[in-house]
């Protein structure tokens, strides 16, 4: 049997010298060694750790308990969310109502980029949704994720760099191993049924989708905001309002004008 990850988090009441020493010295002495550790919130501490066998797990979560200036808040194998916390010290922001609904700001983009990475590596059928402003930093986001896992990237609507509503992609363009970009607005702007066509047939492949817009993508089709695994919102500022209401459909379709909002 191969070596165990675990994920320790405890909430220190009494921040006392030699703390982190002692629980450090603890570890040790059941043979259990600390991959990384990092602050994940006020007054809280996170570790990854490694071990032989979950006894050495039971050990330790028994004599952590006798420990008065800690209380243990988490001590199992970890979730992404849980090396997420301890690579960047903090925990994503996540919707309290609706648990696939994440919340980032632009000064978190690092964060961000880390996440959708994390989520592009795992095999098999994945819709992402992307809520934000213009020029927040949604396409950007994407394909610096799809750098970090390595994987290649592919715009069946955008306007990134020029407006793309694509019809029919390569042979070789339909591998599950590839990230499917989907602008919502644009998609249901500018598509014809042959973009749409394409759009279906995408989504019953297994591989990653991601639409930016997601709410205006499901307005118009056979699609909900049921069907997506991940919502992830992207705001300037914390309290930033994501809305549509000043998109005015006839600028939309005015050619020139649909660029100038920059989605």
């Amino acid at each position: 049997m191969g070596k165990q990850e675990w994920y320790l988090e405890y909430e220190i009441h009494v921040n006392r010298p030699g703390l982190l020493g002692d629980v450090a010295s603890l570890l040790g002495m059941l043979s259990i060694n600390i991959v990384t550790i990092n602050g994940v919130r006020d007054s809280r501490r996170g570790m990854l750790l490694l071990c032989d066998s979950s006894e050495q797990i039971e050990r330790l979560a028994t004599i952590l308990r006798t420990m008065d200036n800690i209380t243990v808040t988490k001590l199992r194998q970890p979730k992404l969310l849980d090396r997420l916390a301890v690579r960047h010290g903090r925990y994503i922001q996540r919707d309290a109502d609706d648990k696939k609904t994440f919340r980032f700001v632009r000064d978190e983009l690092g964060l961000l980029v880390d996440f959708m990475a994390e989520i592009f590596k795992e095999k098999g059928h994945k819709l992402i949704g992307i809520r934000g402003m213009p020029r927040v930093g949604k396409t950007e986001s994407i394909v610096a994720a799809s750098v970090c896992a390595n994987k290649r990237w592919l715009f069946v609507s955008s306007t990134l760099i020029k407006q793309t509503v694509r019809t029919q992609l390569m042979e070789d363009e339909y591998s599950e191993d590839n990230i499917f970009i989907v602008d919502g607005i644009v998609s249901t702007c500018r598509g014809n049924e042959q973009h749409w066509q394409l759009i279906r047939e995408l989504m019953r492949l297994e591989a990653t989708k991601v639409v930016e817009h997601p709410d205006m993508f499901v307005r118009h089709t056979e699609y909900t905001l049921d069907d997506f695994d991940y919502i992830i919102e992207l705001r300037h500022e914390p309290d930033e309002d994501i809305s549509y209401d000043a998109i005015e459909r006839p600028s939309l379709l005015g050619g020139d004008g649909f660029s100038e909002f920059g989605f």
